[in-house]
């Protein structure tokens, strides 16, 4: 039985700048790569050809054939974490295990499982910070307590930040401590019940002339003016430590984009009632929401009879993406206009978006709706009317999702700006009163 280590992929399917690969690589055995397509996920995704499931793959693919020029191979296995590592403790003498941070509750609660049973078979799990830059209490208040307003954090972050905290782990030094082996098969998506899609994914390159320019296009959804890296971000084929590089100089905005991002993994980190699905604050939960099923379905569909909603949700129907101006947009339009729990909002887009990343979502819902740190007053309730006419006023990005807006196809909108403004500001104020 051959002895090894292991590096356990997750949220980081690259070889090149990975916190655990390196420490792995460097460590006293021969590493194993391994990746598990989890069934506890997997068996409950209702979208079979969900784009996700498939961008992995492909990420895999691409590392399987750079290790395959290693005479190395990737252990790829779709099972449960559990199975799995009881798999490979069968057939190998395992040490140690290596692999980065997750903080969402499942991945916790699964990381602990996985810890015990290597310990009892003698063996220990190792992680490391590798999907953010600055984590868990790295940056918080003089007296240790979390911050939870952004300019503050930001301010913190900034002021701590050292070149080594951008710099590059050097995996390329150690490759040839891959464990040696043929190329084993990576299971295709059809034998794991997904179909592909087929359609080109967003260049993992970041467009420096993009970022250049980020401050004056970022809000305008018609341009591309956004980098479109969420996806390249959430599972790790891009390292956080290479775009911080590229961009610090170039555009203090798309950096505070990078910063939001470890602000809200750091405030799901600090305040565990969110990963249950709780409001951030905790009188938000005397709302009475309306939670119209119809209107849910016409803002799910676009067919809000807002065509500025309209376009975002057709847009992320169709693509899994939707550009960050227009997700605001439409997360206030639900919670504020149609009076119906964010919550909802929050798993339509976690079950659509191709860059869903928990602690994000939950932390833009939360500032929609008012009920997150940092967020939106109650009392700010985005007209989409205005929002066009500031940041598609040529109407170039509507008409490329609502083709029909000029028809009598179009339907009329379901609420009246006016009327259900005036109504949502009474239901939050009789709320809040308690």
């Amino acid at each position: 039985m051959d002895s090894v280590n292991i590096i356990w992929f997750r949220r980081d399917l690259r070889l090149a700048d990975n916190a655990a690969l390196y420490h792995a690589l460097k460590s006293d055995n021969a590493v194993l790569p391994m990746f598990i397509f989890d069934r506890n996920i997997l068996d409950k995704l209702e979208d079979k050809a969900d784009r996700r499931v498939e961008f992995i793959h492909a990420a895999l693919k691409e590392m399987q054939h750079q290790l395959t020029e290693m005479g190395s191979s990737l252990t790829v296995l779709y099972t449960t974490p559990i199975d799995a590592f009881k798999q490979l403790l069968a057939q190998y003498s395992i040490n140690k295990v290596f692999t980065n941070h997750d903080y969402e509750q499942y991945a916790m609660d699964r990381d602990a499982q996985i810890a015990n049973l290597l310990q009892e078979h003698g063996a220990s799990l190792h992680t490391y910070k590798d999907q953010v830059i600055f984590e868990k209490d790295e940056v918080t208040k003089d007296d240790g307590k979390p911050y939870t307003v952004f300019t503050p954090f930001s301010n913190k972050w900034k002021a701590a930040l050292r070149p080594f905290h951008l710099k590059a782990y050097p995996t390329e030094k150690y490759f040839n401590n891959f464990y040696k082996q043929s190329a084993l098969p990576i299971p295709t998506l059809e034998s794991m019940g997904f179909v592909a899609v087929d359609k080109p994914f967003p260049s993992k390159e970041l467009n420096l002339a993009l970022v250049s320019k980020y401050q004056e296009q970022r809000n305008f959804p018609a341009i591309k003016g956004t980098s479109q890296l969420g996806v390249h971000l959430r599972f790790g084929t891009v390292s956080i430590r290479a775009i911080g590089r590229q961009c610090q100089d170039l555009s203090t905005t798309f950096l505070n984009e990078l910063i939001w991002r470890d602000f809200y993994h750091a405030i799901l980190w600090h305040f565990p009632h969110l990963r249950r699905g709780e409001a951030f604050k905790k009188e938000y939960a005397l709302i009475e929401w309306e939670n119209n099923e119809t209107y849910f379905e016409k803002w799910c569909a676009g067919k809000t009879g807002y065509p500025i909603v309209d376009a975002g949700m057709r847009e992320l129907n169709a693509t899994g993406f939707m550009h960050n101006r227009v997700r605001m947009i439409v997360a206030s339009f639900l919670t504020k206009h149609l009076l119906i729990d964010w919550r909802w909002g929050e798993l339509y887009f976690a079950q659509k978006l191709l860059d869903f990343d928990y602690a994000a979502n939950n932390g833009g819902w939360q500032w929609a709706a008012g009920c997150g740190c940092d967020a939106a007053p109650y009392f700010r309730v985005f007209n989409p009317t205005l929002q066009t006419e500031k940041f598609d006023k040529d109407l170039k990005y509507i008409r490329k999702w609502v083709p029909e807006l000029d028809s009598f196809q179009y339907p009329q909108p379901i609420v009246t700006h006016e009327v259900a403004r005036k109504k949502v500001l009474e239901v939050y104020a009789k709320a809040l009163k308690g």
